[in-house]
């Protein structure tokens, strides 16, 4: 899983926030195509085809990947590197074994398979989602929205308003596979 493009670009003068022009290969968003979906607030997993578990993993320029690493991308402007790293080696492996064995316990719902999921906790980001223990959510069951006209002020507002529901931000899923994503906090008075 490649990095998502943030739907509008960075200001130069101040990378902590986006402002109206929409990133290049990101139009399609705000011509209404594709699905809208909740972003959580956690950390990226993966489990692959043949079981294993990867944590995700941003390397910053000058520093050495880890053992295993498998890259997925480089940004062009920060040089930042994003992959995976065998679960075994992240600093969230307990948080990982906790929410497994909370999946498939009495009250767990079990495992949804390969592809990627969020895991959230007390201990993980502060816990912006506020669960009582670390779970994974699987990403394909994330809850949807659908904004009826799209445009960069209204999507703006809309992020605005479902981070007082909880919402980190919201991921766009096209039909042949791209994203893009905005959150909250990409926006001045945002989070």
């Amino acid at each position: 899983m490649k990095k998502i493009p943030t739907l509008f670009m960075r200001n130069l003068e101040d990378r902590a926030h986006v402002t109206d022009e929409v990133t290049p290969g990101c139009e399609w968003v705000l011509a209404g195509e594709g699905v809208a979906t909740r972003k959580f607030d956690g950390t990226c997993m993966m489990l692959d085809e043949e079981g294993k578990w990867w944590a995700r993993r941003e390397v910053k320029p000058g520093k050495d990947a880890p053992a295993n690493y498998l890259l997925d991308n480089v940004d062009e402007v920060t040089g930042k590197m994003q992959g995976w790293e065998p679960l075994e080696q992240s600093p969230f492996v307990k948080f990982h074994a906790e929410a497994v064995e909370y999946m498939f316990s009495a009250d767990g719902d079990g495992n949804d398979g390969p592809g990627t999921y969020e895991l959230v906790g007390p201990k993980i980001n502060g816990n912006p989602e506020l669960v009582e223990r670390p779970i994974l959510i699987a990403h394909f069951r994330a809850e949807t929205i659908t904004i009826p006209f799209i445009g960069p002020e209204l999507v703006k507002r809309t992020v605005k308003k479902l981070y007082w529901w909880g919402w980190e931000g919201i991921v766009w899923h096209h039909p042949d596979g791209r994203m893009a994503k905005l959150k909250a906090r990409d926006l001045k008075g945002g989070a």
